[in-house]
């Protein structure tokens, strides 16, 4: 069997021909151009892009052999063969063109763009890469509408939130002040394949929540989040208190009395009534609107005073106890009572009693000594010891000079 030795450089189509071996030498050539295309590698994106912007398809080839690099739209037209635009559509822009990548921008992308483009590399057999573009659609401003102007507290009321017009569709969530809610959510499709949500919320309301923002946000991956935003009105009965204007102090015989009636509600009540309990109020009383006035008074004016209030939604009141006294009771109006002197009053007067106990303390520790030293002053001059316990009897002999105090 001949053989044919390769050197190093030589190329092998010449040699197996020199060698007999062309037929094989064909087979060989065909299996090389099948594994070099299977060595390529073609890749692109998926694209996600908002109605009216910019939309950028990328083709990118690795370890190209020179091969021929296409896209085409998802009615497989060329869009671009090489660097060249077949297609008349003036929005497709060559961005770069290389051995690598071939890469195309669509501007103002509407929603018939939308579908599958082909990136498409000429080898054996040709290879092919699909760029999806999914159009974004922002949804218009959101709608919020109350089922009712005002309610009533202690009622339940519904909200409700709608956004129109988006693909795909947007997403509803309630905040009432601070805190979030949940709503239920109803989504539809229009003929155009764009979306409508309507997101409705139901709640309970109370007197505290008079005024408090409930807001409505819509999420959607084309936009920042969209709010729409109403404020509860939230009716409620009256709030009732009566206040003493006059006198500060004891309600006295032939002195005068004056009353006035607050009341606060939503709406303002309409209507304020002055009644005394199990009798009626004085002849001689005034009634201002909500105040009352009653002079001269006597012990036969004395009960139960009330004060009525009332709206649309209900009525409340409020009570004052009257008892006249002796016109010689108590001082005048009863005097405020200052804490802060008291204490400072209380405090001297201890600090004072301290200090007595200490100086009575030592004066008694002085004279105590001294009573014992008079009592063995003799022995105190004595030259020894018998000597002083003879002086110190002798001391006790003229006891009847020493004078002795108790205390």
């Amino acid at each position: 069997m001949k053989t044919c030795p390769l050197k190093s450089g030589e190329k092998i189509l010449p040699l197996m021909k020199n060698c007999g071996l062309f037929i094989i030498s064909v087979h060989l050539k065909t299996h090389n151009e099948t594994t070099d295309s299977q060595g390529q590698n073609l890749v692109t994106d998926m694209i996600s892009v908002v109605e009216g912007e910019t939309a950028t398809i990328s083709c990118r080839v690795k370890n190209n052999d020179d091969s021929v690099i296409q896209l085409l739209n998802p009615n497989r037209q060329t869009i671009y063969f090489r660097d060249v635009r077949p297609l008349k559509d003036s929005r497709f822009n060559l961005v770069n063109f290389s051995d690598n990548e071939l890469r195309v921008a669509l501007t103002n992308v509407t929603l018939s763009d939308e579908g599958r483009y082909v990136c498409q590399l000429y080898t054996d057999p040709p290879q092919e890469a699909y760029a999806d573009i999914t159009v974004l659609v922002p949804p218009g401003s959101p709608i919020i509408e109350s089922r009712e102007e005002a309610v009533s507290e202690g009622n339940e009321t519904e909200i409700s939130c709608t956004a129109m017009g988006s693909k795909p569709a947007a997403s509803i969530t309630w905040r009432k002040g601070n805190k979030e809610l949940t709503g239920v959510s109803v989504v539809e499709e229009t003929y155009d394949r764009m979306f409508t949500i309507t997101s409705r919320l139901t709640l309970m309301v109370y007197k505290e929540d008079d005024g408090t923002p409930v807001t409505c946000v819509v999420h959607h991956p084309a936009t920042k989040d969209l709010q729409a935003q109403t404020f509860l009105e939230v009716q409620y009965k009256p709030e009732v208190k009566i206040v003493v204007e006059f006198p500060e102090g004891l309600t006295r015989e032939g002195e005068n009395l004056e009353l006035t009636c607050k009341a606060k509600g939503k709406p303002q009540p309409h209507q304020i009534n002055w009644l005394k309990l199990d009798d009626d109020v004085p002849s001689h009383a005034v009634i201002t609107g909500s105040d009352l006035f009653i002079e001269n008074l006597n012990k036969s004016f004395n009960g139960t005073y009330r004060c009525v209030a009332s709206n649309l939604v209900g009525e409340a009141h409020d009570d004052y106890i009257l008892y006249v006294y002796d016109s010689r009771a108590g001082g005048g109006a009863p005097q405020k009572i200052d804490h802060a002197v008291i204490g400072g009053v209380v405090a001297v007067v201890v600090f004072a009693m301290l200090c007595l106990l200490i100086i009575l303390g030592r004066y008694f520790a002085r004279h105590k000594g001294t009573y014992f030293t008079h009592e063995a002053k003799g022995a105190d001059d004595a030259a020894d010891a018998d000597t002083a316990i003879i002086n110190a009897e002798g001391g006790h002999s003229n006891s009847d000079d020493k004078k002795e105090y108790y205390i």
